[in-house]
């Protein structure tokens, strides 16, 4: 009697069309698609077995028509699972007896070329799935994993955001950062080898620094441990700060006055004694020192043009000064990645930038002021607005020209171009100045309108554009700098609407050789002309400073980080949040306009000691102290400017 007539393949034929308690028939039935029958090892193990010609078979049902499948398999290693055998059935079954569930008819089965070939082309079918599952198989766990591993990281530096504008990543470019992964990997697990008898050269061991000093670390010898366990520490102390800094229940300031911080604080000492200290001590006091500073990185903080902490140019400033690389050594390399022209310099303030476009000024117009001073000049004037910085006026008397030349124009929060054209009708005029983003309004002067006055006059224009320059990054704002492209120079500083950490300014020059020739002095032991090397990327002979560390490498890393788009969002999403802040006032009924000046003061005072929260405040002109809002800190959003309002709301009541 042929297998298929038996009683035992009949029940599991019939499970496998109706049902799920028919053993292994039935699941097979019931779990997979419909007119395709798969054998896990679970299914294998379960089914029915019998040998023809010394290899074993494996009878599963098909569900949908009702016909047999046969397969050979055979059992590799007494495993469980079972391993698909590629060659043909060598022989046909008997053709004695009827098989009920061949078809649907019921009728006798036909001849054996009739079985054979439906079930070749299932075979082979099943040959194509398994070699193809086979080589999934192959793959060990740990290279699954590992090959994720590296699709993931590599997808994520290749990730571009698409705003406007869409960005593709070429092939080359995947092959370069996913090598440069590979790179990186395979110098950790170097590490690891080559620090394998030490258990890990930068791991964290319980150190008493109570009976160290500074003349144990490096380079003292065998000082690498005690150096690796105390920075170790210090990192700590950092990432601690970085923590609490986000966290908005941490106080921006735990407030102290100077004497109770003298008094008060038990182990810090401000005396400086001849016998050094213990590396323990040095610990206290870096913690000490965070601890009772001001968190300008708080979202609720403030106070300051200059806020917020930026995680990539917080990596940027740790790195120049692990490195403490001069500027003038490594500017050449910066600006050819940056594709800065030679005539701009960077690495000091707003007040030196402003203070480098009065002297390119003068030098352009009198170059003998270099060698023979102000005496050999007519008297030169100056004019800028009553609501510029303060440095203006600064650099007026530190150059020469003292400040009664320095002529401040009267404007209605913006500098009033008709009057500045009339007054210098009566001057010899040299400069004028022109705000992008005054210190306490936020004003911007009409640029293109002095601009044509300059342009009328031969006057060099200079733009500030130390707070609102960042505004260049926005499509959106730029239109509030239009006309900034017809300046003699400008100031612009990252640091301050951009989130760089402090300092960065930049002073850029429209004409190229200006600084180079305002502030050169050729000293030969620095500055060889026959260098091998092209010499006109030297910045050091262009500034007045000689030493200089390099603040523009921590922007360079985050404007790679963010990319344009990225700085773009965060500059609209501070606009938004001032707009948000302003309607919210306007509607709040607790607000009015008050005229006595010392409600801002005590209001602040409370806040300060408080340590909730901290904003500027400060009069102009006729104005009342007022309370002067400065939105520049990414971290910030609009539950912050909530609780600033109620706060402020809270602190006065009383008042």
């Amino acid at each position: 009697m042929p297998f298929w007539t038996k009683p035992w393949w009949r029940g599991l034929a019939r499970g496998a069309v109706g049902g799920k308690k028919a053993g292994v028939g039935g699941q097979l039935g019931a779990s997979k698609p419909a007119g395709r029958n798969y054998l896990d090892k679970t299914d294998a193990v379960k089914a029915p077995k019998y040998r023809q010609n010394g290899k074993l078979l494996v009878v599963a049902p098909k569900g949908e028509m009702g016909k047999n499948e046969v397969i050979t398999k055979q059992e590799k290693n007494n495993e469980n699972c079972l391993q698909v055998i590629d060659d043909k059935l060598s022989e046909s079954t008997k053709d004695d007896g009827e098989d009920d569930t061949s078809d649907e008819s019921n009728e006798d089965s036909g001849p054996k070329k009739d079985i054979r070939a439906p079930l070749e082309l299932m075979a082979e079918r099943k040959l194509k799935i398994v070699r193809k599952r086979r080589k999934i198989v192959k793959k060990t766990v740990v290279g699954r994993v590992k090959e994720k591993a590296v699709r993931s990281r590599v997808k994520k530096a290749l990730m571009n955001v698409k705003m406007g504008d869409e960005r593709t990543n070429s092939l080359e470019e995947k092959s370069r950062l996913a090598s440069a992964f590979k790179d990186r990997q395979a110098s950790k697990n170097l590490i690891s080898c080559e620090n394998s008898d030490r258990d890990g050269h930068f791991r964290r061991t319980e150190t008493d620094f109570s009976n160290l000093f500074a003349r144990d670390l490096l380079p003292a010898k065998n000082g690498e441990e005690q150096t690796v366990q105390f920075l170790l520490e210090v990192v700590d102390i950092l990432l601690n700060y970085v923590r609490k800094t986000f966290d908005r229940s941490t106080k921006v300031l735990d407030f102290h006055h100077p004497h109770q911080l003298l008094e008060g604080m038990e182990g810090f000492n401000l005396e400086l004694s001849d016998q050094p200290e213990s590396l323990e001590q040095i610990l206290v006091d870096c913690r000490d020192t965070l601890k009772y500073g001001v968190r300008t990185g708080h979202p609720r903080f403030f106070n300051q043009l200059s806020t917020g902490l930026d995680i990539i140019g917080l990596a940027g400033e740790w790195l120049t000064s692990t490195a403490n690389t001069n500027m003038l050594q490594v500017g050449q390399a910066l600006e050819y990645v940056m594709h800065l022209q030679p005539n701009c310099l960077d690495g000091f303030g707003g007040a030196i930038s402003n203070m480098y476009s009065i002297m390119a000024a003068r030098y352009k117009y009198f170059p003998e002021v270099k060698t023979k001073g102000m005496a050999a000049v007519p008297n030169l004037v100056l004019f800028t607005s009553e609501h510029s910085h303060y440095s203006i006026k600064k650099a007026g008397a530190a150059l020469g020209f003292g400040t009664d030349n320095v002529i401040l124009i009267k404007c209605n929060e913006r500098t009033d171009s008709v009057q500045c054209a009339k007054l210098l009708m009566g001057y010899v005029p040299l400069y004028v100045n022109a705000t992008a983003g005054t210190t306490v309004y936020g004003a911007f002067d009409p640029i293109q309108e002095i601009a044509d006055i300059c342009e009328k006059y031969n006057l060099w224009l200079h733009v500030d554009a130390a707070w609102g320059g960042g505004l260049l990054m926005s499509r959106k704002h730029r239109h509030k700098l239009s006309g900034i492209e017809r300046a003699s120079s400008v100031t612009w500083n990252p640091h301050k609407m951009m989130g760089v950490l402090l300092q960065c300014s930049a002073i850029l020059v429209k004409e190229k050789g200006i600084l180079q020739g305002c502030n050169q002095m050729c000293a030969g032991y620095l500055f060889q002309p026959d260098k091998q090397y092209d010499v006109s990327y030297d910045t050091g002979d262009k500034a007045i400073q000689c030493g200089r560390h390099v603040d523009i490498f921590k922007f360079w890393l985050m404007w790679k980080a963010k990319g344009t788009m990225g700085f773009e969002n965060q500059i609209n999403k501070c606009l938004e949040l001032a707009e948000y802040l302003y309607a919210k006032i306007k509607t709040r009924e607790e607000f009015e306009m008050v005229f006595n000046g010392e409600v801002a003061p005590k209001i602040k005072a409370l806040m300060m000691e408080s340590g909730t929260t901290m904003v500027g405040y400060q009069p102009q002109g006729d104005k009342a102290n007022f309370f002067r809002m400065v939105i520049s800190n990414p971290a910030a959003t609009q539950s912050d400017i909530d609780f600033l309002i109620e706060e402020i709301e809270r602190l006065g009541q009383d008042l």
